[in-house]
């Protein structure tokens, strides 16, 4: 976990900037007692991300707020399905989803 300015050191951006990435709801940083922002290794390859999309795709942070978005539901899918794709492998000749290749399939 990182404060603040070294989190903005490692991500090589201004504090101010990682504090408008929690006003705009990008990252979300757990708080000390005291209120002081600590940075975990996620939020800062989340940061990475965003100063990608931002720098480098051009893209808006309401732009990036939805790519996030959906990447967060994508990767929930692919933890819900996963499940049903170990299944794939057992069964198929009872006639059931997996040979009928249905599962995972909302």
């Amino acid at each position: 976990m990182y404060v603040i300015s070294v989190a903005a050191s490692i991500a090589g951006c201004h504090p101010r900037t990682l504090r408008i990435y929690e006003e705009e709801g990008l990252v979300d940083p757990v708080r000390t007692e005291s209120n002081i922002r600590l940075y975990s290794d996620d939020d800062l390859r989340r940061v990475r991300a965003i100063r990608y999309l931002t720098q480098v795709r051009g893209v808006n942070l309401a732009g990036v707020k939805l790519l996030l978005q959906l990447r967060d539901v994508a990767d929930l899918l692919d933890e819900i399905a996963a499940p049903f794709g170990e299944a794939e492998g057992h069964g198929g000749e009872d006639g059931g989803p997996a040979s009928r290749g249905r599962v995972g399939q909302f």
